[in-house]
């Protein structure tokens, strides 16, 4: 049985939608307003949560930088719910960008809320077009879940990723463990071990559908939600 996969809804949602079909799985693109957290975890076999708008400060305590302008307060409410929904069920989770930080933020995590002016020696995390242009390495853990999803596709430990984002995580939530980070120090990746699959990375794996690069992620979540 091919297993459900419910996607967090965004404003670019092809990509994410076929990367989940490519991998085996069936997406189910949600519905903020008739698809509550709770029913959402019972009726489904795993969860993608997707990249957008910056999360708000206040969600970690913190005072809004100058430059946190778009943010969706109904969104962020409705995914927080999610996640924590998912995690209390051991739901398999993969998060992409903004559904990483969330994802830190939802268990008790904090973010910095814009790199330029937070991180010293910051290398591009904007880069906007083409959407799959390179804009750094990562290292990558030896031993995690995302080192043996990746395989052989790394070189040394280390992968060419894209980006578009201003906000990091900061401090990871308690269980969580950074996989992978950039020149800079930012963190790329963040994994809870004790879950059956909960992985989550600050590039955009789902812009590579053409070429499959990434695709092992997905299907590395398709694997755990057909168990």
């Amino acid at each position: 049985m091919t297993p459900r996969i419910a996607v967090a809804p965004c404003r670019k949602m092809p990509d994410y939608l076929e990367s989940v079909r490519l991998a085996g799985g069936d997406p189910w693109e949600l519905v903020y307003a008739a698809d509550p957290a709770e029913a959402v975890v019972q009726s489904c076999a795993g969860l993608l949560l997707t990249g957008g708008a910056d999360v708000a400060p206040e969600r970690y305590g913190e005072a809004r930088h100058a430059t946190v302008t778009d943010v969706d307060a109904a969104r962020d409410e409705y995914e927080i719910a999610l996640v924590r929904a998912a995690l209390a069920a051991d739901l398999p989770v993969l998060a992409v960008c903004r559904g990483l930080q969330v994802m830190n933020v939802a268990a008790g995590g904090s973010l910095v809320q814009d790199i330029p002016s937070q991180v010293g020696g910051a290398v591009p995390h904007q880069i906007s077009n083409p959407k799959d242009a390179i804009a750094h390495d990562i290292a990558i853990v030896a031993g995690s879940r995302l080192a043996g999803l990746m395989g052989a596709a790394s070189v040394s430990g280390r992968l060419s990723v894209n980006s578009r984002h201003h906000q990091a995580v900061r401090r990871p939530a308690a269980g969580f463990v950074v996989t992978a980070d950039a020149p800079d120090g930012v963190i790329e990746a963040l994994e809870l071990p004790q879950a059956r699959f909960c992985v989550g990375v600050q590039w955009h794996p789902e812009n590579f559908v053409a070429s499959g690069t990434f695709l092992p992620l997905f299907a590395g979540l398709i694997a755990a939600a057909s168990r």
